[in-house]
């Protein structure tokens, strides 16, 4: 138990090591992406390494005797620096949702090869709505139906921007424009007539509907319709030239899925998602493709604090609230406007309370963690050409996991890492601990108290730093419970050591 007298005081140290504390604030806003490897970054490259072999290890039959996903193209980005830039597999691979094309007329993969970005596209729907907030033209606190009187029906008069941009409007997830309207507007009047599934501001509720919505804000208060707006906004000013809405050069687009409702055979150069194509291919929740490269150079923009090569496209205020946690009373969905915060199932070790970002239906995976201003990009084709053959999930917590596995977690001299649920190490002289662990695992720290062990804290959340403990004897005892994992737990000390179910590591 728990004993407040005895409070093991933890203080941040200095060790020399490249991320052994988190930064602070933004990248310099001259921050550009340059071509490196692992090395000039001060990456270990053992875990990327290993990340990428598991990336081309989905591209084979799994246990189902199908492949996760055809390819892939993964980017790491550091500080900066481009320490990977990887393309396996084919961008098209199947001529129907079983019989693989003939060798000759496969497509492999490219590091230029563009993707159908699906739900990443909420990111650039959510940053345009922000640019018309810096312009005065929206207040994330007002009504919608301020901007959108036909949206204030049905239970909907009091739903606020804000909600719309962190799901918590209530409204149900989806609903099938594509088939139950016959046109463009009487689908977006579908949308503006929908019922709340729940009382707005009362659940969260991840709803593409919510996005859809915000884009018709863009339309009406900036006289722009979404594409446009974007390409204004985001995309030009960025030098972002291969995404967009729509693309034109079809032969460079990755292949998704085998469409037989409705009758589109083999979706290639047009958005996958059904609601999104029925809108002409423009939507607040899905439409956007791009290639690895111009998502680094978005992630980079948002580490820089909402500028890029010269050019601002987001005040770093604006950037501070995009990555702020407005859900904290529903803690395992943690989002600011737009972003998704903290979310361990696809960011892997990433995770933390400064990592943002966004997964795609199709396949698609983009991770920025401001703390080590680092970024994570997985892009793959998993829904060509059926999106039945399995979850992509482990291979997104992979691609995460080997860039956060790659950071330094260094001290001058050596170290333990926890290997095993339960395991104990003793130290008799003054310690420093890093803590990275999942909800549910816990590491308690104990001191001798001459006749015996006294908790005196328990860590369940992720410290990401070095911390001193007194200078006791200390024991630490590791107990795994979570469903993911950190980056783990390491402990360095100075005099005699003993440790079980600890492994000696030095990087």
């Amino acid at each position: 138990m728990l004993i407040p007298a005895l409070a093991v005081a933890l203080v941040t140290v200095a060790i020399p090591g490249h991320f052994d504390q988190p930064q602070d604030g933004f990248a310099h806003e001259r921050t550009t992406l340059r071509p490196s490897n692992p090395y000039w970054a001060h990456l270990d490259p053992a875990p990327i390494n290993a990340a990428l072999r598991q990336v081309r290890d989905f591209t084979k039959p799994q246990a189902n005797g199908k492949p996760l996903f055809p390819g892939a193209v993964t980017m790491y980005v550091h500080d900066g620096k481009i320490v990977t830039h990887d393309r396996t597999g084919y961008a098209v691979l199947y001529q129907d949702q079983q019989t693989q094309l003939p060798d000759d007329d496969r497509v492999a993969m490219r590091k230029d090869t563009i993707f159908d970005l699906a739900s990443i596209s909420k990111l650039f729907t959510s940053i345009a709505v922000i640019q018309q907030v810096e312009q005065g033209r929206v207040d994330i606190d007002q009504k919608v139906a301020h901007y959108l009187p036909e949206f204030g029906v049905n239970g909907k008069e009091n739903i606020t921007v804000k909600q719309l941009l962190t799901h918590t409007s209530g409204l149900e997830p989806f609903i099938p424009l594509w088939s139950r309207f016959p046109d463009i507007p009487s689908r977006i009047k579908g949308v503006m007539d929908v019922k709340p599934k729940s009382t707005p501001g009362t659940t969260y509720v991840y709803s593409d509907l919510n996005l859809i919505t915000l884009g018709e804000i863009v339309h009406r208060v900036s006289g722009k319709k979404l594409d446009e707006a974007v390409e204004d906004g985001i995309t030009r000013p960025l030098g972002m030239k291969d995404t967009g809405y729509n693309p034109q050069d079809k032969d460079r687009t990755a292949a998704t899925e085998f469409q037989a409702t409705p009758p589109r055979g083999i979706v290639r150069g047009e958005v996958h998602d059904e609601n999104a194509w029925s809108l002409g291919g423009v939507a607040g929740h899905a439409g956007v493709f791009g290639t690895a490269k111009d998502l680094a150079i978005l992630g980079q923009t948002i580490l820089n604090g909402g500028t890029y090569n010269g050019r601002r496209v987001l005040s770093e205020h604006s950037v501070e609230l995009m990555l702020t946690n407005f859900n904290q009373q529903f803690p395992d969905n943690a989002h600011g406007l737009g972003f998704e915060l903290d979310q361990r199932w696809y960011m892997g070790a990433l995770s933390g309370p400064g990592t943002a970002g966004h997964t795609g239906y199709t396949g698609t995976s983009f991770v920025i963690d401001k703390a080590s201003r680092s970024i994570a990009i997985l892009l793959t084709n998993r829904v060509h050409p059926s999106r039945d053959w399995g979850s992509i999930n482990p291979a997104r917590r992979a691609v995460a996991d080997g860039l956060a596995n790659a950071l330094a977690v260094r001290a001058n001299g050596k170290q333990w890492r926890a290997t095993t649920s339960g395991g104990t190490l003793t130290a008799d002289r003054p310690v420093e601990v890093f803590v990275d662990v999942d909800k549910g695992d816990k590491l308690t720290v104990q001191h001798w108290d001459g006749t015996v062990w006294q908790d005196v804290r328990t860590i369940t959340t992720t410290e990401r730093r070095w911390v001193a403990t007194e200078q006791k004897k200390t024991r630490f005892v590791y107990t795994k419970a979570g469903q993911y994992n950190g980056r783990g737990v390491y402990v360095h000390a100075r005099g005699d050591v003993t440790a079980e179910g600890w492994s000696a590591a030095r990087r």
